[in-house]
């Protein structure tokens, strides 16, 4: 987009990431927001702990003799920076606390990140990496939108030739290493991508608080059908969540929650920060855990939409109490009224007025004359056909499944690890009896408050019945948990 000079000259004035970059103590508000949120990537921290951090933080800076640049107490600055004019904090009440607390705004974020880009330009600027991730996009994008099967088949079997090059290559001796500078660059460009998405959590988190505040300002100031309220309510939250951000963020959160995914995730972290050539850039500790990071910041986007939920169930709750009491109120008015001319009655024709053209009135007679249900004659006799011979073998072909020998397979395979799926779980421990043990492990699921049914996820699953014929199950992802005992 192009900047017009008058939309920058407002912006200026009123942009709260332009005013902090502006603002006289501006390095002084910056450094101390980073320290104490981002460096540890805080989404909230309360009042009294912020007000004592900033203490030491301006004592730190005071100590050398710099007393008249702070004159202020540490609570005056906090409730300047969560001033509307400010825009820089943002104080809110957590749920189930009297005492506020305090975060971090999207403006603030992006002002923060503005300001990292300007010290990085002192590293050395990294162009291939970025190249090669710009080329990989447009790949994505053009063989994602090809409908066309010859040509993506086409492209599949080039990308199993040069792969088969790749392996042939290694089988000869032949072995492509990054060089440092390689690894380097390609690190620096995925811990700048890990902070600015931790960033980004907040303007999705910022956004759906809108929405619960437009809500709210509905509901307060609503006067009509209550119908007609929750259908453009949910309306509202259906656009949010069908929007381009909604997607994304619910494609991200499928695939950070997954046990495989994470599993990966750390492993390659773990092998990544073993790399010699990346020992002067691996002090910030951070990154080891930014998967962690993102769940607990993708957390606070789901109790925003939780918290949403349950305004929706206070009002409908609120609003039936509400009608029933204003019906009850009628009622008894009319109780009143009524009683008022037990002795007096009206002494001319028109006792009350009725709205409308004419009162429809239902005569006795126009109702239908009881009809007695028909009786249904059960006849108790069994028929006698003769003597037949039954095969009672089928009565003692039945399938028992051992449950306790299941609970005891999912128990030694949990001994190794945190979690397993039910699909990993049987390639090592195949099925016995077939689909009947299947559902067997469905029931430990559902009775184990350890245990997690994705409905979302899907696996298949296969076995061979007594037949000899393959049979194969698509079922939802099932993760079983290992148990916390009190000793850790």
């Amino acid at each position: 987009m192009s900047l017009n000079y008058f939309d920058l000259k407002n912006m200026r004035k009123s942009h709260p990431s332009w005013r902090l970059m502006t603002a006289e103590n501006g390095p002084f508000i910056a450094g101390f927001l980073d320290l104490v949120f981002r460096e540890n990537n805080s989404r909230s921290i309360y009042e009294s702990e912020l007000v004592m951090r900033l203490e030491d933080y301006i004592y730190s800076l005071t100590s050398g003799g710099a007393e008249q640049e702070f004159p202020r107490n540490a609570a005056d600055y906090l409730d300047e920076w969560a001033d509307n004019n400010r825009g820089w904090l943002r104080k809110f009440y957590p749920q189930g606390s009297d005492e506020p607390s305090y975060d971090l705004t999207p403006a603030t974020e992006k002002a923060l990140q503005w300001m990292d880009a300007i010290f990085e330009k002192q590293q050395f600027v990294g162009t291939e990496s970025r190249l090669f991730a710009g080329f990989d996009l447009l790949r994505q994008i053009v063989y994602g939108v090809e409908q066309d099967e010859k040509k993506r088949i086409d492209n599949l079997r080039e990308q199993k030739r040069e792969l088969n090059e790749q392996i042939k290559a290694i089988e000869a001796g032949d072995v492509p290493m990054l060089n440092k500078r390689e690894v380097r660059e390609r690190f620096i460009q995925f811990s700048r991508t890990a902070r600015e998405l931790l960033g980004d959590f907040r303007m999705v988190e910022q956004n759906f608080r809108e929405l619960d505040h437009n809500v709210r300002e509905q509901i307060a100031s609503w006067t009509g059908d209550k119908g007609e309220l929750l259908s453009t309510i949910f309306g509202e939250h259906d656009d949010i969540e069908q929007t381009e951000q909604g997607q994304s963020f619910r494609a991200f959160w499928d695939f950070i929650m997954s046990s495989d995914s994470q599993e990966e995730f750390t492993m390659l972290l773990d092998r990544v920060f073993e790399l010699d050539e990346l020992e002067d850039l691996t002090d910030d500790i951070r990154l080891k855990r930014v998967h962690f990071d993102w769940i607990n910041a993708g957390e606070q986007t789901q109790k925003m939409v939780a918290r949403l939920s349950r305004q929706l169930r206070r009002f409908l709750d609120d609003k039936s109490y509400y009608e029933n009491k204003r019906i009850t109120k009628l009622l008894d008015g009319i109780d009143r009224n009524a009683l008022g001319l037990r002795d007096d009655p009206p002494s001319d024709n028109k006792f009350m007025m009725i709205s409308g053209f004419k009162p429809s009135f239902n005569l006795p007679m126009e109702r239908p004359l009881f009809s007695p249900p028909l009786k249904i004659v059960l006849d108790s006799m069994i028929p006698s056909v003769g003597e037949v011979e039954i095969d009672s073998s089928a009565l003692f072909n039945q399938t028992v499944v051992d449950k306790e020998k299941l609970k005891r397979n999912i128990d030694n395979e949990l001994r190794a690890q945190s979690q397993i799926s039910l699909g990993t779980l049987l390639t090592r421990c195949p099925l016995e009896e077939g689909l009947a043990e299947l559902v067997t492990y469905f029931t430990i699921a559902e009775d184990d408050a350890h245990s997690f049914i994705n409905e979302e996820e899907h696996e298949s699953v296969s076995w061979s019945d007594g037949g000899g014929i393959v049979r194969t199950a698509d079922m939802p992802k099932i993760i079983f948990q290992k148990r916390m005992t009190d000793d850790g």
